[in-house]
């Protein structure tokens, strides 16, 4: 008897934890926050703009801190709600708890790489001396703080390879500090540079040139204009209020400066940008005494880079009179471009970059948005296209002159990073480390489609599934794009992406205009004047879809991040009907003030602004805070945002999510999930990462009604 019992208990705990848990029938919805309304309005042209919720753009203020807490507590309230919400956050935090490592790169006797034994909130530097050298801790990011929130990027190596320039942002922020660390013993040196945002380190002798700010006043730093950056030199073992001033100009304050010196130290290179756009470059010879910073390439009408010199002429990748880009040698002192000469001449397929090491250089093309590598030599004599594992994403064909092998990563959607060394001289791929994900990921398959937009442009598009899936118009889809910036989406892995998969889910990524997957034309294409493209092309996507019955309208939910949240926030008021869930991340919602934030003025050159009549004429049209309407059904919505975010400020995701709170009145969720100790996204730690993915995984699953 007590044995019979025993087995039917056992039955019992078997058929309950196989039991499936299907989204919540009720859950009852805490009241939204009272949010106070003013009567703020702007007169753009003659059209009166109300602003009523302008008062939260104070992010420090102790009344917009209630209101970002009483958000909060209303969506914690909603998600608890969910009853496969832990099971979510479990299984992530299975499938997240892997070694990951980074390609290693060669500076002098020693390699660099990153490691993670899986849930570390930060990947640790690590060194070693030789390839089969005995591994040691760097740098260690989780030291710094007690809960994982500095990140550490490794800027630039001195000529000589003794010392490395490293920076520390904190909570996600933008600002950074840069340190100094000497590479054999290391011993961090007392150089500390503050204010400095968006910089290198870029070496020359025992010093080298990096960018800043002015130091914002206190209390500022998070939502203040940034303006009239500047390059420093910096000595080793100076103070920073001693660095000495390279480059500013006090005509324009919304300039962006950079500066990279070439690898034989040469040339000293400065980079001045009007936004995230177009720019001109300026050189400096250093070996030649008294020389000053000349122009070499006028801007800002297109963009250029320098790749290296050949002892006194420059490579340049330009998209000049190259809407994909070619390769040119410039004589700084006849810099006129009716005097370049072509070393490789623009292509059918878009140029993405050009990594020089081992004395060539190595060109990566965007074949239909997944990379392909071509070896050239210094003259521009193609040698080889090079083996790559597969379709996918190809990242680290690049290092020193003397170099005779690199190490790159290959990636796609159903392929974690994994690491190939690439021998020169052979022209040959070996596998040097695969990933320890535990996951099987050979169920799953990726095609791309090439669907028709409004206007008739073919559109590429990743879809990627299990295998065998029922084309029965009924799959819950997660639409995921950009769409603007230059940026290009190749097939990346996400492990977060695959939870969705391993739940029947579909993921479909596609290369909406604006990016730079076809060059600089499918850039123009989707920015200024000519941006409904893209939210055209997001559009025509999911009708593409549900004609072909991957899914319906009642099963699709969108995601986008930054610009692409502007892109989730577009669409979701310009064709609620079409999307069941809408998840606008770090987005820029207000296209009206973005620029009077931070460094948003940088992406007037994409947008445009609304202090020109012709600019904003077409903004109001589009910006998703402006286009909410009363009695429209809007999908079920999750901002996610973070405090620290100083590149799209927060206040764009609070005034988007109170105006939609006022003026829904349907039964779907308007929600906003505010990350504390965070910022745009960089640097997040691990454990940050999985709490918000189960948050916005379990809202996914609850509003697309699928079970667990």
């Amino acid at each position: 008897m007590k044995k019979q019992i025993l087995l039917s208990l056992f039955a019992f705990t078997l058929f309950a934890c196989n039991e499936s848990k299907k989204p919540a029938e009720n859950i009852t919805r805490m009241k939204y926050p009272e949010t106070k309304k003013d009567s703020t309005t702007d007169n753009y042209f003659g059209t009166t703009v109300a602003d009523p919720y302008r008062w939260l753009e104070n992010d420090t203020s102790a009344e917009t801190k209630a209101w970002v807490e009483a958000e909060n507590k209303v969506t914690q309230n909603y998600l608890s709600q969910i009853p496969y919400r832990d099971d979510i956050k479990r299984r992530l935090t299975e499938i997240w708890n892997y070694p990951k490592e980074s390609a290693p790169f060669k500076v002098g006797d020693y390699y660099f790489f990153t490691k993670n034994n899986g849930l570390q909130n930060q990947s640790i530097w690590f060194i070693k001396k030789g390839l089969d050298g005995m591994e040691q801790v760097f740098l260690d990011p989780n030291t710094l703080t007690a809960d994982g929130t500095a990140a550490v990027s490794l800027l630039g190596f001195s000529h000589d390879k003794n010392y490395v320039a490293y920076s520390v942002a904190q909570a996600g922020s933008d600002w950074s500090n840069i340190y100094v660390m000497e590479v054999a013993s290391k011993m961090k040196l007392g150089d500390e540079l503050k204010w400095t945002k968006f910089s290198g380190a870029a070496w020359k002798g025992d010093g080298f040139y990096y960018s800043k700010f002015d130091e914002p006043v206190k209390g500022t730093d998070l939502s203040a204009a940034n303006k009239f950056q500047k390059v420093y030199y910096h000595k080793l073992g100076d103070q920073q209020k001693d660095d000495q001033l390279i480059f500013e100009d006090k005509t324009n304050p919304n300039l962006y400066f950079g500066a990279s010196v070439t690898e034989d130290e040469r040339f000293l290179i400065v980079y001045a940008s009007a936004g995230t756009s177009g720019n001109a470059l300026y050189y400096q010879d250093l070996s030649a005494a008294g020389s000053k910073l000349a122009i070499l390439v006028k801007g800002y009408e297109n963009n250029h880079s320098i790749i290296d010199n050949v002892d006194d002429k420059l490579l340049l990748n330009t998209d000049l009179d190259a809407e994909n880009k070619q390769v040119v040698l410039i004589d700084p002192k006849n810099p006129d471009p009716k005097n370049w000469q072509k070393i490789i001449p623009e292509s059918k397929l878009a140029l993405e970059g050009i990594g020089t090491g081992g004395g060539f250089l190595w060109a990566s093309y965007l074949k239909d948005a997944s990379t392909n590598i071509v070896q050239f030599d210094l003259s521009g004599k193609k040698i080889r296209d090079v083996n790559l594992p597969d379709i996918g994403t190809v990242g680290g064909f690049g290092g020193y002159k003397e170099d005779k092998e690199f190490f790159y990563t290959f990636t796609n959607f159903t392929t974690p990073g994994t690491i190939y060394r690439y021998e020169i001289s052979k022209a040959e791929s070996e596998l040097y480390k695969k990933s320890e994900l535990k996951f099987n990921t050979e169920n799953y398959e990726t095609k791309q489609v090439f669907y028709t937009s409004k206007d008739g442009t073919k559109v590429p598009m990743f879809i990627v599934h299990k295998k065998g899936i029922k084309l029965d118009g009924n799959n819950p889809l997660y639409l995921y794009a950009y769409g603007g910036f230059q940026i290009s989406l190749t097939p990346a892995f996400s492990l977060s992406r695959m939870l969705f998969m391993e739940k029947g889910g579909i993921y479909v990524q596609p290369s909406l205009r604006g990016g730079s997957e076809y060059g600089e034309a499918w850039h123009k294409g989707g920015m200024l004047s000519k941006k409904q493209n893209v939210f055209d092309d997001f559009i025509a996507a999911a009708e593409y879809l549900i004609k072909e019955k991957y899914t319906t309208a009642d099963k699709i939910a969108i995601s986008g991040g930054s610009n692409g949240g502007l892109l989730v926030g577009a669409c979701m008021t310009q064709r609620p009907d079409l999307f069941k869930v809408a998840l606008p991340a770090v987005g820029v919602l207000d296209m009206l003030r973005y620029h009077k934030f931070t460094v948003g003025w940088g992406w007037a050159v994409e947008y445009g602004t609304s202090d020109k009549k012709e600019e904003f004429d077409y903004l109001i049209r589009y910006s998703p805070l402006h286009n909410i309407k009363s009695g429209i059904n809007y999908p079920a919505t999750l901002i996610t945002t973070a405090d620290h975010d100083d590149r799209v400020v927060p206040a764009h995701s609070f005034k988007f999510a109170a105006t939609l709170q006022e003026k829904y009145k349907g039964n779907n969720p308007m929600l906003i999930r505010i990350e504390t100790k965070a910022g745009h996204g960089a640097g997040k730690p691990t454990t940050k990462m999985i709490e918000e993915a189960s948050d916005v995984w379990s809202f996914v699953f609850q509003n697309l009604g699928m079970s667990w």
